[in-house]
C-alpha cells in the first residue's frame, strides 16, 4: 500500500497569520499520525512563512512514523536536516521566494550540484528523493546523481485529470516505469486530492509514498482532520 505523508505547512501558515500557537503545529503532527498517516512532511523556507526551523526541531521527537523534510538545498537547509536527521529529505529546485514548488529538477544541468548534495545526505544516513517531471532525460539523470527516490511532480496530472484522466496519467505511468527499470523508487506529490489520488495510485501501484498538504488541510476545514486523513487513506487502498 502506498504510504500517506501529510504535509502540515498549511497549518503553520494559519498559525502564523495570527501569531501565538493556534493551531498547534506539533499537535497536528501527533494527531495525523494517530489518525493513520504513515508520515509527516514539512517544507521550511528561509522566510519561515509557514513551517519554521524551530518547528522542525520540536516536531522531530514527536514522529513515530516517518519524517520527510522538503526544501531547496541551501547551506542553512542542509545544516538543519543534518542536525535533525529525518528519514527522508526531498530536494526541490524552487528558489527561496517561490510561492510553491512549480517544476522538477533539471538533473542534467544540476548534475554536479545534486551529486555533491546527495552524497552529503547519504553520509548523514538520510534517504534522498528529488522532485522531477516526467521527462526521461531528467529521470535518467536522477539515477546518475545517486538519489534513492524521485518524487513525481503531479500538478500537470491534477490539471488535466478532470477532462481526461487516462491522458493525464499516461506520461506519469511511462515515467514511473522508467524509474522502476532504473532501480529508483517512486514518490508523488503536488495537487493530489480526494478526486484524483486513487486513479493515480491504481495506475502506478508501486508508488511508495504520496505527500499531500494543501488539498488535505483544505478538506479538513469541511470534514475534520481525523475524518479526512482516513478518507485519504481509503483512496490508497487498492
Amino acid at each position: 500500500m502506498t504510504k500517506l505523508s501529510v504535509n502540515i505547512n498549511k497549518i503553520a501558515t494559519l498559525r502564523n497569520a495570527r501569531g501565538g500557537n493556534v493551531p498547534d503545529v506539533q499537535k497536528a503532527a501527533v494527531d495525523c499520525q494517530k489518525y493513520g498517516a504513515q508520515g509527516i512532511t514539512v517544507h521550511p523556507r528561509p522566510d519561515e512563512r509557514h513551517i519554521r526551523y524551530r518547528d522542525v526541531e520540536l516536531i522531530k521527537p514527536l514522529i513515530t512514523t516517518e519524517f520527510n523534510i522538503e526544501g531547496y538545498p541551501s547551506e542553512s537547509f542542509l545544516s538543519l536536516v543534518e542536525r535533525i536527521g529525518p528519514n527522508q529529505v526531498t530536494l526541490v529546485p524552487d528558489p527561496p521566494e517561490a510561492l510553491t514548488s512549480s517544476a522538477g529538477w533539471d538533473t542534467i544541468k544540476n548534475k554536479d550540484l545534486l551529486i555533491d548534495i546527495i552524497q552529503r545526505l547519504k553520509q548523514a544516513g538520510i534517504r534522498t528523493s528529488i522532485f522531477t517531471d516526467t521527462a526521461a532525460a531528467n529521470i535518467e539523470g536522477a539515477k546518475i546523481v545517486g538519489t534513492d527516490r524521485i518524487e513525481l511532480y503531479t500538478e500537470p496530472y491534477a490539471t488535466m485529470f478532470p477532462g481526461n484522466p487516462e491522458a493525464a496519467v499516461a506520461p506519469f505511468v511511462k515515467a514511473a516505469e522508467l524509474a522502476r527499470d532504473l532501480g529508483l523508487d517512486i514518490n508523488a506529490g503536488h495537487d493530489l486530492s480526494l478526486e484524483n489520488l486513487k486513479f493515480f495510485v491504481k495506475n502506478i501501484p508501486w508508488t511508495k509514498e504520496v505527500s499531500i498538504g494543501h488539498a488535505l488541510i483544505a478538506d479538513a476545514l469541511y470534514y475534520g482532520l481525523e475524518n479526512v486523513v482516513r478518507m485519504y487513506l481509503r483512496q490508497l487502498e487498492l
